[in-house]
């Protein structure tokens, strides 16, 4: 159990439960897609620079097409020599799809929204302190806005380099506007105009069942697009911590569609090819390595909470947090839940009339365990939200309504 925090320190920056299951033997470790591990060096011919490792798995895997390229030539050669003259057979020219508009892919389905959404979507190229890895991001605005995952940029923030690549081949250094910590997203500068933005959605309309499409450049593999659906909304999750770094806090959206390392800060897209989140967390298996892939649990930052950051750090390189203005009690345990404020002092809070020792049960109709989900539900929202917030006070349960505010 983390220490409480400092007296009169803001409760949104203490240290909170990071095992929503609370079984050691059973619980997700929430982690957010890391590039890929440092590439070996490159072979002395390679002169384009060292080649990006993309997995063990994969690796046998391109050993194992490359031989079987050789194989299938050998074989190929063998059958012609014994298919000659009177004993060739035509089987007739390639195979037909009927009419030529059956080439063309449904608008609504994934092929279709892939070919539109694509060309918005790009690979970051991360060089710092001698290492190399990659995440992907999506142009947000013509004249060279690029949305990512602050923990993509961040790594290149003090000397480093980041390069972005499009669909076509095309590249350009990358600058970083502004970075966020606490709700892990970036925004990235690159000179060019003329770009084909993303179209936003409203994450606030997903619903558990929704379709969705995930693109990015999971292990370096450019331009990839799985695709699932909406797994749950309003997904508490914590990721970061590690290494000194801040936590961040998300009301997630969650998914089955595949996400990997080097997915993070992709887009995932609903049916019309809207953007509804930003890809940035997956869950592993307890004592599961943090190179592990997709396991269908995926976690996306609300579109409508990245782009309200992305604004801020666009405009002032910085962004806000928001917050109900009160202290946690961090080692309050119920067994029917609930968070107990320590302190409330001036502000939002006491300003709704809740006061120290009184227990939050649910924050927007969300029911409220830990100060995992109190924060996660808050960061959701932007500052002059007002929000039902259930409580219990000395037994009784009573619903106040509280104006958010939000501090740097």
């Amino acid at each position: 159990m983390a220490p409480p925090p400092a007296q009169g320190s803001p409760w949104w920056a203490t240290d909170a439960p990071r095992d929503p299951w609370r079984d050691p033997g059973s619980a997700p470790a929430w982690i957010a897609p890391a590039p890929p591990p440092a590439p070996p060096p490159p072979l002395p011919t390679d002169t384009a620079g060292p080649p990006r490792r993309v997995g063990g798995l994969l690796s046998v895997a391109l050993i194992a097409a490359l031989l079987a390229g050789t194989l299938g030539g050998a074989l190929g050669f063998a059958a012609a020599a014994r298919f000659t003259g009177s004993d060739v057979v035509d089987l007739g020219g390639r195979g037909t799809t009927g009419s030529p508009a059956l080439a063309n892919r449904a608008p609504a389905s994934v092929a279709g929204i892939a070919r539109r959404v694509q060309p918005s979507v790009v690979s970051i190229e991360i060089s710092a302190a001698g290492k190399r890895g990659n995440g992907s991001g999506f142009v947000v605005s013509p004249n060279g806005y690029i949305i990512t995952n602050n923990h993509v940029a961040a790594p290149a923030a003090n000397g480093g380099a980041l390069r972005v690549v499009f669909q076509d081949g095309t590249s350009s250094p990358g600058k970083i506007v502004g970075r966020d910590p606490n709700s892990d997203i970036a925004v990235l500068k690159i000179e060019r105009t003329k770009l084909p933005a993303v179209r936003f959605g409203d994450s606030d309309q997903a619903v558990v069942g929704d379709p969705v499409v995930a693109f990015g450049s999971p292990l370096g593999l450019q331009g990839t697009v799985t695709s699932g659906i909406i797994s749950a909304v309003d997904r508490p999750v914590v990721t970061g911590g590690e290494n000194g770094d801040m936590e961040a806090y998300m009301a997630a959206l969650q998914t089955d569609a595949a996400i990997n390392p080097g997915n993070s800060g992709g887009p995932l897209v609903d049916g019309s090819g809207r953007v509804v989140g930003v890809n940035s967390a997956i869950a592993t298996l307890a004592g599961a390595a943090r190179e592990g892939g997709s396991i269908g649990l995926g976690f996306s930052i609300p579109i409508n909470q990245a782009k309200r950051i992305a604004e801020q750090l666009i405009a002032t390189g910085r962004a806000k947090r928001t917050i109900i203005g009160a202290t946690l009690d961090q080692s309050y345990v119920s067994s029917t839940g609930g968070v107990r404020l320590e302190e409330v002092p001036a502000g939002p809070a006491r300003t709704a009339g809740l006061r120290a020792g009184d227990v939050i049960t649910a924050f927007n109709g969300r029911r409220v365990s830990d100060p995992t989900d109190l924060i996660a539900f808050i960061r959701k929202f932007p500052a002059g939200a007002q929000i039902p917030v259930a409580y219990n006070r000395g037994g009784t349960s009573s619903t106040v309504t509280v104006t958010l505010t939000e501090t740097n």
